[in-house]
């Protein structure tokens, strides 16, 4: 049974100074679920981000949370919980004060800011400045921001920043918990090892629309497949070799060829019978990133040289 969306977008189209900063976008965020929100600097996630949240108007269709506008929301911090930029705070102000800035904007008791800050692991750290905060506590009172109204839905832009590795194991766990519970979670970030171990639906998006939403498990199923990454000595001779026997082949750098259309074992069969040395075949299955670059190689604003990418 299809959870019910929180979130709705149709059709945002959006244009900065000549630039199509949204060129139809539309999607849907489901209770009970993380949808990942990717796509290249230029893609249009954050604009559609200030367009949810009733920061940015739209030229055409429409954003709405709960069914309504954000702007139309009573309280809206009670419906929707944001963290866009951590480190928008005023420096001077205690953690705990800051928190207590916000809930009395919408009639939050005091009791709840302290739920919110025990939640996030600050509560040694509620009344120091935040000013003297590193980026992952900025990062963890962000979200204590969002939390504060208990709202059924969260957007987070890039909370994995600044985070060390007990902190992204914290967040991973506290994403899941929040879909757990039947809110919706929508999660814009560039790490996609995060996203493929977090995230039940993503959303992919270039130049303003979207390009792919659908599972996890449907976007590996659909990508790039099983991989076989050979370190040779000797590549221009395992790629005619291979080449021969009906394999698909990219030089990545001197010693190392990507391999697909034959598996591992076909591999070192091949190499024995022409000699080609070698010193490693391994099996690589496809990942998120894998099927987000195959996605978006035609819609990055910037591109690094070609010598780069051969060595990646």
């Amino acid at each position: 049974m299809m959870s019910e969306a929180m979130i709705d977008v149709s059709g945002l189209r959006k244009r900065f100074d000549g630039t199509q900063a949204l060129d139809g976008m539309s999607f849907t965020v489901q209770s009970g679920r993380v949808t990942g929100f990717v796509g290249p600097n230029g893609a249009g996630k954050s604009t559609t981000i200030r367009v949810i949240l009733g920061l940015d108007t739209a030229d055409e269709g429409h954003a709405l949370v709960c069914g309504q506008p954000y702007r139309q929301l009573h309280r809206p911090l009670r419906h929707v919980g944001a963290l866009i930029d951590a480190a928008a705070l005023q420096p001077s102000r205690t953690a705990r004060n800051h928190l207590l800035w916000l809930a009395r904007s919408q009639n939050l008791s005091a009791r709840r800011i302290d739920e919110v800050i025990e939640l996030v692991g600050l509560t040694s750290a509620a009344r120091r400045k935040a000013g003297g905060f590193s980026l992952g506590m900025h990062q963890r009172l962000g979200i204590a921001a969002a939390m504060l109204g208990d709202p059924p839905v969260l957007i987070l832009d890039e909370p994995f920043n600044g985070m060390d590795p007990e902190g992204i194991i914290w967040i991973r766990h506290f994403l899941r918990s929040l879909a757990a519970e039947g809110r919706a979670v929508l999660v814009s970030s560039h790490l996609m090892g995060e996203l493929q171990d977090t995230a039940d639906q993503v959303i992919v998006v270039g130049r303003g629309r979207v390009l792919a939403d659908a599972t996890v498990d449907e976007l590996l199923a659909a990508g790039v497949g099983e991989q076989v990454v050979l370190r040779t000595p000797m590549p221009g001779q395992a790629v005619v070799a291979l080449e021969h026997a009906g394999a698909q082949l990219a030089v990545r750098n001197h010693e190392t060829v990507a391999v697909t259309g034959l598996c591992a074992q076909r591999v070192v069969e091949v190499l024995n019978w022409t000699g080609v040395a070698f010193s490693e075949v391994t099996t690589r299955r496809a990942s998120l990133e894998d099927v987000y670059l195959e996605l978006t190689g035609s819609e990055t604003e910037y591109r690094a040289a070609a010598g780069w990418e051969q060595e990646r």
